[in-house]
């Protein structure tokens, strides 16, 4: 509740202070739908939806809408994530602090929270740092670097559905995190804070595939990439305000509706189960990069 609280006043203070077109709002009516659904994608998964965006913005821009330069896509990516996984990250996390008793019984594996509290640490003390040098410091291909990270998603992701149903066909979760995971998340983090400062996503969605393909619970996995998404596109915003690239009225309509499709993901995400959650995510990740690649191919 406090949470949500505080992502009211968030919301409210941009109604009153951002600088925005009310006309231009009454265009994009569409928006808050659009918005539900990246959410409700990238919440029970620990992924990003923002793959969802992108053919809309894609047709803003052919229909003479509204322009969105990259610089601003990830911008509005990164303030409806701000919403949207905070939301997430939040509900998430509540599930961890009222883990049902049954779970244990039912071959379920609790989630440790000094393992979720660890991972969200570890990840963020790298992951921030990068995510702000590569932001003020640095001018780079984005292009080039997005054809990249997208054919290391592919790989991600197929080695997810394989590895889903063959060697964790039948093993047991995990229970304890270990040190050589803890090691490979610190690897990922410096560079995937990085490349979520280019595009807006990347952390969250290397920490969920690496833990998923490590066999954690589904808890551990998209909770801790929810809560690292979150802070990340929190603070990664910052620079976007300060630069004056932010779409507000895009965030304005989509903001309401990633809330709201976060609030929804947990429940759809446990209803799933873990096997049909890490195939969909692979699945998901898997089509989502080819798009991209085949997209930024032709334009």
């Amino acid at each position: 509740m406090a949470g949500g609280a505080v992502l009211l006043l968030l919301y409210g203070a941009i109604l009153l202070f951002a600088n925005y077109d009310p006309a231009l709002i009454g265009q994009l009516w569409f928006l808050p739908g659009i918005g539900m659904l990246a959410a409700v994608i990238a919440n029970t998964s620990g992924t990003g939806g923002g793959v969802v965006f992108v053919p809309v913005f894609n047709a803003l821009r052919e229909h003479g809408v509204m322009t969105l330069d990259p610089l601003r896509v990830t911008a509005a990516s990164m303030a409806i994530q701000s919403f949207g996984m905070t939301v997430g990250g939040l509900r998430w996390t509540d599930r961890l602090l009222h883990q049902p008793a049954p779970a244990v019984s039912s071959g379920q594996v609790p989630v440790r929270p000094r393992d979720y509290a660890l991972v969200i640490r570890a990840v963020l003390a790298l992951a921030l740092p990068a995510l702000w040098a590569m932001q003020r410091l640095t001018v780079v291909d984005g292009h080039m670097i997005l054809l990249g990270y997208k054919g290391f998603s592919i790989f991600l992701g197929l080695a997810l559905i394989i590895t889903t149903w063959t060697i964790n066909h039948k093993r047991p979760e995990r229970a304890r995190l270990e040190p050589v995971d803890i090691a490979v998340l610190l690897l990922i983090a410096v560079p995937g804070g990085a490349l979520t400062a280019l595009f807006s996503v990347g952390i969250g969605e290397l920490v969920a595939l690496y833990l998923f393909i490590r066999h954690y619970p589904v808890l551990l996995c998209t909770g801790t990439a929810c809560v690292i998404s979150s802070v990340s596109a929190l603070v990664g915003s910052i620079w976007h305000i300060e630069a004056g690239t932010m779409p507000w009225e895009i965030v304005l309509l989509a903001g309401p509706g990633a809330i709201f499709g976060a609030f929804l993901a947990r429940p759809i995400a446990l209803w799933l189960g873990a096997k049909r959650l890490k195939t969909l995510d692979g699945t998901w990740i898997v089509l989502s990069a080819v798009y991209l690649i085949v997209l930024n191919w032709v334009y």
